[in-house]
């Protein structure tokens, strides 16, 4: 099974190519060009393809669409960005400059007809139109971060956040635009996967404008007998695909404790505490001290993805436990290295003995080896290097904000369990997180318990003693008014947690990770209230939660929503979340994938989303509702 990141990698790599199906991506000698691409291009090529994959593939230089660029002839130019009027100007602004002799004009999403006859318009005002050799839609308007993990936006992504969709003020015409904008994109990710889905969406949201938006314009292209993107639906070996994946549309209201839920594995705490952004993040590190004694520090970009064998492995590891498997690599690391050092000194041998000459030919042999494995070795050590890094941010934010506290105290909240301190203790504790903190705790233990208005008025007044912005608050108290809260709160069955005995390892053997004062979780199997609704609709139970929600099938002529009586197996699932998404629910996810398979190819959930938002980014968002309720 092909996944998502794969099919959008050959879709890139065919467009570096020149859109030439026939040029074998392996060729010896690529044609060189240059590449040209706006911000939204870049967002959606950085995940995917590195710089060296670019120089392999031809590209020799590549450049921002609005940035002074000198002329280059004879050199084809390949650009790649959104169909925007101001882009258009820019590329009819290079046509009368003559910057390049050939162009391959590849547009992110469809370009409008009015719009392509005005770049045909500045092509003939330029003299350049037999300059541009080709014009393609490339249905690329989405980010894939992993194998089952794609955004629809990075930068600009305000547009289309919760709080794009959910202010008072806003008029019919900007929620339509907000839709079609979602739409547009869904819509590039299933003609990039070259199926067609069954859709499933709850009632009376933002996911059902969504749901019934994306069946429409699906339903209009499989029954366009001359623009049909998804005929014959040939699967990636060549073969006709008869499975069709469920594409499942949630409203970020389903579940607003988990955005701002402490998290205690390694890609959510990256992303909650340092900021991971299109799997890069950037991370402060210390540097000595300064000539006037004061410590200094400097900036270590990091890039993770899935070719880093540490970081595929242990994403989805509670955090001691990587802390643990960081030291165990590191003492790997340092026996090789020993091993290496042994063998120069071996090598020392004076007198011409026979035997001499055999032990020489012998450590020969092992040296050979030895100076292969470096490159391996030196990269291993770079990845060391680059994860104590990051951990270190990490453990110092939990340390300093004593993250493991809140975290096993929220999951308590979820499941229901007996609290060794009332949440108010901790809200009027200083040296316990900070405000951003205590609210995130109050605002998940208001959503998932039963509280009295004397009691929300005290937990109220502890927070704003404790410097928090209560508009956020606003927003969810008057959220919770019109939510049937009841359902919700069953929802929650958050596994608890249980502290096992501390980590001998980093205690004893000078490790840089000292994780002295931090509880040794680990957290207890449950799924969260997106896990449990996909796996509903999956398996096709019956149950109050999703017996309402629509069934939508683009395939059919006649719109008939209504669930078929033949209980359907469905291999690949889209759960896709209107109005922002999080780490958190993903791994849950990947976690009920590998529970349900165990571990199997032949299933597999992708989770997508409007946009990727930590808990700052989110109580933001919240912070901004709150102030129109005022």
């Amino acid at each position: 099974m092909i996944s998502l990141r794969e099919k959008q990698i050959n879709a890139l790599r065919q467009m570096l190519n020149l859109n030439d199906p026939e040029v074998k991506l392996d060729a010896a000698e690529p044609t060189w060009k240059i590449l040209i691409y706006d911000r939204v291009g870049q967002d959606i090529i950085s995940p995917l393809v590195s710089i060296k994959e670019l120089r392999e593939l031809g590209i020799t230089l590549h450049m921002q669409l609005h940035s002074d660029r000198d002329p280059i002839p004879e050199v084809p130019a390949v650009y790649f960005c959104a169909p925007t009027d101001e882009n258009l100007g820019r590329i009819g602004q290079d046509l009368q400059n003559g910057l390049y002799d050939i162009y391959h004009l590849n547009f992110i999403s469809p370009i409008s007809r009015q719009k392509m006859e005005d770049l045909a318009a500045a092509a003939l005002q330029a003299g350049a139109v037999a300059n541009i050799h080709k014009v393609f839609d490339q249905y690329l308007n989405f980010i894939t971060l992993e194998d089952d993990l794609f955004v629809l936006r990075h930068q600009n992504s305000d547009a289309i956040s919760y709080h794009a969709i959910n202010r008072g003020e806003i008029k019919d015409t900007e929620m339509e635009g907000i839709m079609d904008a979602i739409v547009d994109s869904l819509f590039s990710v299933f003609v990039t996967l070259g199926t067609v889905p069954i859709i499933r969406c709850p009632k009376g949201n933002a996911a059902e404008m969504v749901a019934k938006k994306l069946d429409k314009k699906l339903r209009e292209n499989v029954w366009d007998a001359r623009n049909n993107l998804f005929q014959g639906e040939v699967s990636g070996t060549g073969n006709f695909s008869f499975q069709r994946p469920l594409l499942i549309v949630l409203d970020r209201s389903v579940d607003m404790a988990t955005p701002l839920h402490h998290t205690w594995t390694y890609q959510a705490l990256a992303h909650d505490v340092l900021e991971l952004a299109l799997n890069r993040l950037v991370v402060e590190e210390s540097a000595g001290r300064s000539p006037a004694g004061g410590a200094r520090s400097k900036t270590r970009a990091c890039e993770l993805d899935n070719r880093d064998r540490f970081w595929s492995i242990h994403k989805g590891s509670p955090f001691p436990m990587v802390a643990e498997a960081i030291q165990e690599e590191l003492e790997q690391y340092r026996t090789s290295e020993e091993e290496v050092k042994k063998l120069k000194s071996s090598m020392g041998i004076d007198n011409e003995t026979d035997v001499a000459y055999s032990m020489v030919s012998n450590n020969t042999a092992r040296l050979t080896s030895a100076v292969n494995s470096l490159p391996q070795l030196l990269e291993k050590k770079r990845l060391i290097d680059m994860h104590t890094t990051i951990a270190t941010g990490i453990l110092n934010s939990i340390k300093s904000r004593r993250l493991d506290t809140f975290f096993e105290i929220e999951e308590k909240i979820m499941s229901k369990q007996t609290l060794d301190r009332s949440i108010l203790d901790i809200i009027n504790d200083p040296d316990c997180g900070t405000p951003e903190d205590k609210l995130r705790l109050f605002v998940i233990y208001y959503l998932c318990s039963n509280i009295s208005e004397t009691d929300y008025n005290k937990h109220e007044a502890a927070l704003a003693s404790a410097g928090c912005d209560l508009n956020p608050l606003a927003y969810i108290k008057r959220w919770r008014g019109y939510t049937r809260i009841a359902g919700i709160q069953n929802q929650y069955e958050g596994g608890g947690t249980k502290t096992v005995s501390m980590f001998s390892k980093l205690m004893n053997q000078g490790s840089s990770l000292v994780m002295e004062g931090v509880k040794n979780l680990v957290v207890k199997r449950h799924n969260l209230p997106v896990t449990k609704i996909a796996d509903e609709l999956i398996e096709m139970r019956q149950s109050p939660q999703t017996d309402d929600y629509h069934y939508l099938d683009p395939k059919q002529l006649k719109q008939i929503d209504q669930v078929p009586r033949t209980r359907t197996t469905f291999q690949e699932v889209i759960v896709f979340v209107v109005g922002g998404g999080n780490y958190i629910e993903y791994q849950n996810l990947v976690d009920y994938v590998k529970q349900k398979s165990g571990g199997g190819p032949n299933k597999r959930i992708v989770y997508g989303s409007s946009t990727l938002v930590n808990a700052r980014q989110f109580l933001k968002q919240l912070s901004l509702l709150g102030q129109e309720t005022h």
